[in-house]
């Protein structure tokens, strides 16, 4: 099977996600996934498109990322685990579409203005 790569975006973050038949290696910038994100929500947060479509510990996979923080990573790199399953197995749509795994999340944060303290909040107002 050739070497398939996906790609995957949340706020900042950048993930692209090499799948390749294997025995379930996980490797995210060089480290093992439970190394790289320590909080286990976050690595539930991964797995979670192996798990929905039953394929857990039949695929390895590299993944490198950047920018942004590590949820904004952690949803980048689910988002790009999912596309990679469907260059692999176009049947996975119907089970990733309906948890919004394939749905680009374009919410970034508000560029700050000039003469305000952050993107809305103004000085305080004083009347005397």
């Amino acid at each position: 099977m050739e070497k398939n790569v996906a790609v995957g975006r949340r706020k900042s973050s950048i993930a692209r996600v090499f799948i390749n038949k294997g025995k379930g290696a996980i490797t995210v910038n060089g480290k093992d996934l439970k190394n790289y994100f320590s909080v286990e929500f976050l690595q539930n947060k991964v797995l979670e498109p192996l798990a929905a479509t039953e394929n857990v510990g039949k695929f390895d996979l590299n993944i490198n990322v950047t920018g942004g923080g590590i949820k904004g990573q952690a949803e980048a790199i689910q988002m790009g685990i999912s596309r990679a399953l469907l260059l692999i197995d176009e049947e996975h749509r119907l089970t990733l579409k309906p948890l919004r795994m394939l749905t680009r999340d374009a919410r970034v944060v508000e560029r700050k203005k000039p003469g305000f303290r952050k993107a809305r909040k103004k000085e305080q107002f004083s009347k005397r």
